[in-house]
């Protein structure tokens, strides 16, 4: 072998060395991407599970919802039935779609038979019946019984990609339970249960909002993700084992 030969083939040595080593490091961090994948999977799992038990189990007593809620903080989608009277003064309006309609979910307090108040998401109203004057046999009067889904309420805006809630005109882009309950014009000292109220399908008073409009989509595409990270490290892997064969080939 010649010196040039020698050099160059020594010269390589420490490129090839440093190839392998990133090769396996991308290696661990594909294996661990698919290893996460698979953990979430089990998690989105899980929590469909929990969702489905909680949305087909019979309604319970407000109170048991929120022994639930102070204990895990956790209490989104079970079914429960509240009794008291709606404050329609106090509608916050939240933008939404519905069956692609552009409009809001009407979220009105409902003052509870023990003098607290809880905000209830009455259901859709399209965008030129916001102003409640236009629907106002909806604006139900008396005491009444509703019967939907407990909400969480959310600790933070979603994303930063949402507007910020223009209170001043009662448009809510995001799910701001402090600052809805704080613009409802409440009594002085008002207390709320900590968490929203979605109502069910029943009819409103000429038809407005429509209720049941919660939607529960959880996309699992975890497995998939699972797959993709799996298979780019094993192609990896493949990679790496020519390049450790291919010196000892030519030699």
């Amino acid at each position: 072998m010649s010196d040039a030969t020698s050099s160059t083939a020594g010269a390589s040595r420490p490129r090839s060395a440093l190839l392998l080593g990133i090769g396996l490091v991308l290696f661990a961090i594909l294996l661990g991407l698919g290893t996460w994948q698979v953990q979430r999977l089990h998690w989105k799992e899980g929590l469909i599970d929990t969702i489905d038990k909680r949305t087909h189990a019979a309604p319970l007593p407000l109170t048991d919802v929120e022994k639930e809620f102070a204990a895990t903080n956790d209490v989104d989608y079970t079914p429960v039935t509240v009794t008291g009277t709606f404050l329609h003064q106090g509608e916050r309006h939240f933008f939404a779609t519905w069956e692609g309609d552009t409009g809001f979910n009407v979220y009105t307090p409902l003052r509870l038979d023990d003098g607290r108040f809880v905000l209830v998401n009455r259901g859709f109203v399209p965008y030129d019946l916001k102003d409640p004057a236009k629907r106002k046999q909806g604006e139900v009067a008396g005491t009444v019984t509703v019967t939907g889904l407990a909400r969480n309420p959310l600790p933070e805006k979603p994303s930063m990609m949402l507007p910020d809630n223009d209170v001043a005109k009662n448009i809510f882009y995001w799910k701001d339970r402090d600052v809805m309950a704080s613009s409802a014009r409440l009594p002085a000292g008002a207390v709320l249960v900590p968490f929203f109220i979605d109502a069910d399908k029943t009819p409103n008073p000429g038809g407005l909002p429509v209720g049941g409009v919660t939607i529960i989509d959880l996309p699992n595409n975890h497995l998939q993700y699972a797959v993709t990270w799996y298979g780019l490290a094993a192609a990896l892997a493949a990679v790496l084992i020519l390049r450790l064969r291919r010196p000892a080939k030519e030699e």
